[in-house]
């Protein structure tokens, strides 16, 4: 019995090919058993995947007993080897069994030729003949080759014949496109013959190669209606399974912009995406060279008009009109009608219904652009401009600012780049825009040092001001912020005090939206000085607005209810429903702050109405977001999740998804989605598969998912983690979601010196990014970690408990101070006052589990009675099961079992519903409801699952009411817990037991 050939190792897994392998091993008769027979074609483009199933069905076929084998052929150009592949198949299948096909080959002579040491130069060559003898060898070489050719059909069918006789054969032959005519009649041949035994035989092909005179487009066609051969073509792979090989070939966090980068360029082939997944660090839009050399190969078979017009395609990009291109190539209509022609039968051009030409593949014809040298670049270029200028052919301003930057044309290229950007923003489309505006003002010179005439002044202030719009438009404050200052930092001392004044607006507006060190209170206070009291202008009431916004965030008050009314009457005076709008929100936020919430909440949802009506988007998404978070502070998540996911809709609707109000409100609807316990929901939200967000607007979207990953104690947590932290510094509503999550996160691993990193990381960052605003989330990071220092008493040893309780001192009393500093009013939001609740039922929880100062009990109850009233007063599901788990737990203690187990239940239906499995670890080894899981445990333990926790408290020296503590029953329960483990070990004492339990490994160190 042969032995069935293993298949070599592939390092890449196949991924979203599950179906055409079932389908291919199906027609091949290839399934778990030995057995079965088929012949299939199977065509795809290079890099699909073909080599990748087949190595796959050779593996399975080795699994059901076929012995595979594989031959392939190669491109010889002119010199292609008769039967190259067919050399290989026989060649391995007598290394491999040389005692069974050694006899078989002997059988059939012609199958000796086939063989490799035949085939090697100089093998079997005789003495030189004769004239006449050549003539009479002549003769006999052609007898003998119709001959030979007809016993090595037979031979080679024999031999395949016979083996399967033996074992199940199955036999590849790889990139048939190169094939020889010998070895595509062998095929021929092999497939009308067919086999009785059980042979089965799969011929791969690169589709895109088989252009219209190539001649196994003859052959395919040929075979195809031979009833025994079946076709299958692989589609390129759909944007989901791309998505889950580069997650394959790259585990670790991957932007989302650059998945989205390679989805859109791979268009589904998976060698392209692969290449093109380990070139994400290469500048710009570069190609691999290997990449870019299987591109190329292509044209190399095209004449050197049809290149020409290639590469001028491709400097249009990847679709040009015909006419266009007619007006650029330097070729009479007939030979470029030749030339498209014969770029079309190659499988270079597509021809399209609107009399377009677009590259079959958008890489191919970056491969070709890239390949130009740079003169031909500029002149193609300059044509271009030529062409689209004189207006017989349609264009847009994108594509004459981007050929003209590529000609050096720089001044046609900053109006057309002006003029695109401008056209980008009426479309919606933000940021195209901002790419197109940063364009100009780089051709300028603006960002340069010295730059050119014009950056020395004002001129370009305008411009400025509408890139900066652009950018923050799209989602890149940080990048809007750079720009203004940039811009302010090059303006002479001599330059005019209005577009000072306008950058130093520009400048507060963004910051207002992004975390920096730019203070824009000073920003305003200097245009204020700059554009004094007068006549009303726009500017004026511009700097008025913003100076009110700046004054109310920083110090409130009727002095900010002063500026804002002031630019609200000049705004209405003036006719600028932008300003106005702005200022009557800032009016509503001075509302808000002073505690009127609904005069705050009427003045909005005027703002928002008439901003819709006037299709002013920018102020309809700050008033919903400004409503969502009155909605929010007292505690109404349903009303505040409507306000927040309505402006998501709307940024979306108006093409601006990452713009801040937008994307903001997305992650605050996720966030209140959250809350309310719809943790599915939330995920959804901020799911950006398939989209392009800013590294920002990523990081703060995961940082909500990370909330849901670490309630559920999810692998993906550490993910979002490591993903979200490089902004912790940098931006603080990430670096706040992203701390809370990450403290239960590791805290429920047992790494408490982690999570007590990460608060200490956060709340460094925030005081600095958020200076005196920060007291009541730093309160409830200190309710977080407070908890998990409690988590870790029972996890710890009796020398270190007083440590522990100490530790947690420090965060009770930042809290305290910060509690205490943030109203002389006295905090008023229902969010502040229950994380406060959970700080002192935390505080003597700890103190309770360590000894350290350890309250009373009716203390204890009461603390965390008040703190599951202040959680479902706010209405956070999550939170309320918590607590009710640790109310449970200290209610136990105190001996009120039954109401107790009412708590705990409450608490698991909560946590079950919302798959919060730390939770529910938490109910189980805490008490809960008083039940443990018997059933997990292996049969006949000596002991129950509550004695192992009292043996291994008794093992670090705990006093029956420190362990009573510990495990939250009374020190009299503990006492018969120790009882009945002394009888079931036949102990006389607590250290004997121990000893006891060591040996027999009940307990381990």
């Amino acid at each position: 019995m042969m032995e069935p050939m293993a298949t070599d190792d592939h390092p890449t897994p196949l991924v979203g090919r599950d179906d055409e392998l079932d389908q291919l091993a199906a027609l091949l008769g290839v399934p778990e058993t030995p057995g079965g027979s088929g012949f299939v074609l199977l065509g795809g483009d290079a890099g699909v995947g073909k080599t990748r199933l087949l190595h796959d069905l050779r593996e399975r076929a080795y699994r059901s007993g076929r012995w595979d084998v594989v031959g392939h052929c190669v491109d010889f150009g002119d010199s292609a080897l008769p039967y190259l592949p067919f050399t290989e198949i026989v060649g391995r299948l007598l290394a491999e069994s040389p005692a069974l096909v050694g006899p078989l080959v002997a059988e059939s002579p012609a199958l000796d030729r086939l063989l490799p040491r035949q085939r090697v130069r100089g093998a079997g060559a005789g003495a030189t003949l004769t004239s006449a003898a050549r003539d009479r060898e002549s003769g006999d070489r052609a007898a003998e080759a119709r001959s030979s050719r007809a016993d090595i059909f037979e031979g080679l069918h024999r031999l395949l014949e016979r083996l399967s006789r033996t074992t199940p054969l199955l036999v590849v032959v790889e990139d048939a496109h190169w094939a020889d005519r010998s070895t595509r009649e062998l095929l021929t041949f092999l497939f009308v013959r067919g086999f009785e035994g059980p042979v089965s035989l799969v011929v791969s092909y690169r589709s895109d190669d088989v252009h219209r005179r190539h001649p196994l487009r003859t052959a395919l066609a040929e075979w195809s209606r031979i009833p025994t051969v079946h076709r299958l073509q692989l589609a390129p792979l759909p944007d989901h399974d791309v998505r889950a090989l580069v997650r394959v070939l790259h585990p670790d966090p991957l932007q989302e912009k650059d998945i989205q980068t390679i989805l859109t360029r791979a268009e589904g082939n998976a060698f392209f995406a692969e290449e093109l997944l380990g070139a994400t660090q290469l500048p710009g839009r570069s190609l691999p060279a290997d990449l870019a050399d299987l591109l190329l190969v292509r044209l190399d078979r095209l004449d050197e008009t049809t290149r020409s017009v290639v590469r001028a395609a491709a400097v249009a990009g990847r679709r040009v009109p015909h006419r266009l291109l007619a007006q650029v190539v330097e070729h009479g209509s007939a030979d470029l009608d030749h030339a498209v022609r014969q770029a079309v039968d190659s499988h270079v051009l597509v021809p399209g219904r609107d009399d377009t030409y677009a590259f079959r593949h958008a890489l191919l014809a970056e491969a070709v652009y890239d390949d130009l040298l740079p003169g031909e670049r500029v002149r193609l270029h300059a044509a271009y401009v030529a062409a689209l200028q004189e207006g017989e052919v349609p264009g847009t301003a994108a594509e004459l600012a981007r050929h003209a930057r590529a000609a050096h044309d720089t001044g046609t290229a900053v109006r057309a780049s002006i003029e695109a950007g401008d056209e980008a923003m009426r479309v919606g489309a933000p940021q195209e825009a901002a790419r197109h505006y940063e364009v100009a003002l780089e051709l300028l010179g603006a960002e340069g040092a010295g730059g050119s005439e014009g950056s020395e002044g004002s001129d370009d202030v305008e411009l400025v001001l509408r890139a900066s719009d652009a950018l923050l438009a799209a989602g890149h404050p940080h990048r809007a912020v750079k720009l203004l200052c940039a811009r302010l930092g090059r303006l002479p001392g001599g330059a005019q005090d209005e577009a000072r004044a306008s950058l130093l607006v520009g400048l507060a507006s963004a910051s207002f939206l992004v975390d920096t060190g730019i203070d824009p209170l000073e920003a305003t206070g200097e245009a204020m000085r700059l554009v004094p009291e007068g006549p009303a202008t726009p500017l004026r009431a511009q700097v008025l607005n913003a100076h009110a916004k700046a004054t109310a965030y920083r110090l409130g008050g009727e002095e900010a209810m002063r500026f804002a009314t002031a630019a609200l009457d000049a705004a209405r005076c003036l006719g600028l429903p932008r300003v106005a709008a702005e200022a009557a929100m800032t009016l509503a936020k001075i509302d808000d702050l002073t505690g009127d919430r609904t005069a705050a909440r009427a003045r909005l949802e005027r703002v928002v109405e008439q901003a819709r009506v006037e299709g002013d988007i920018d102020a309809e998404l700050r008033g919903l977001h400004q409503l969502g978070g009155i909605w929010w502070g007292t505690g109404e998540f349903g009303a505040a999740r409507e306000a927040y996911l309505l402006a998501d809709r709307r940024a979306r609707d108006s093409g601006r998804p990452w713009a801040p109000y937008g994307l903001d409100g997305r992650a605050l609807g996720a966030l209140a989605a959250y809350v309310m316990g719809d943790w599915d929901e939330a995920v959804r939200l901020v799911d950006v598969s398939r989209q392009s967000p800013s590294p920002s607007a990523e990081a703060l979207l995961a940082a909500v998912e990370l909330y849901v990953a670490a309630g559920r104690g999810s692998d993906a947590g550490l993910r979002l983690v490591a993903a979200t932290r490089p902004w912790w510094s940098r931006d603080g509503m990430t670096g706040l979601l992203s701390a809370g999550a990450a403290i239960d996160l590791y805290g429920d691993r047992h790494d408490v010196d982690a999570a007590v990193a990460a608060h200490d990381e956060v709340v460094g960052a925030l005081e600095r990014l958020w200076p005196g605003t920060t007291a009541w989330v730093q309160v409830r990071l200190s309710a977080l970690v407070l908890g998990q220092l409690a988590g870790q008493a029972s996890r710890t040893a009796r020398s270190s408990l007083d440590g522990l309780g100490r530790r947690g001192e420090r965060f009770v009393v930042a809290a305290s101070r910060l509690w205490e500093q943030w109203s002389t009013a006295g905090p008023t939001r229902v969010e502040a006052r229950a994380w406060r609740a959970r700080v002192d039922a935390e505080h003597l929880r700890l103190r309770w589990l360590t000894g350290v100062d350890a309250p009373g009990e009716d203390a204890l109850v009461a603390s965390w009675r008040a703190c599951v009233r202040a959680f479902e007063e706010l209405g956070h599901e999550f939170e309320v099961a918590r607590s009710r788990a640790r109310l449970a737990t200290v209610l136990r203690a105190t001996g009120a079992g039954e109401e107790s187990r009412r708590v705990a239940d409450l608490a698991r239906a909560t946590a079950t519903r919302l798959g919060a499995e730390p939770l529910l670890t938490e109910l189980r080894t805490l008490g809960g409801s008083g039940r443990h899981d018997e059933a997990a445990r292996p049969r006949g333990a000596p002991l129950t699952a509550r004695e192992d926790e009292v043996l291994a408290l008794v093992a670090q020296g705990l006093s029956n009411a420190q362990i009573g503590r510990q495990l939250f029953i009374s020190a009299k329960t503990v006492s018969v817990h120790v009882s009945n483990i002394l009888a079931k070990l036949g102990a006389s004492g607590r250290t004997e037991a121990v000893a006891l339990a060591r040996r027999s490994g009940i307990l381990t160190e």
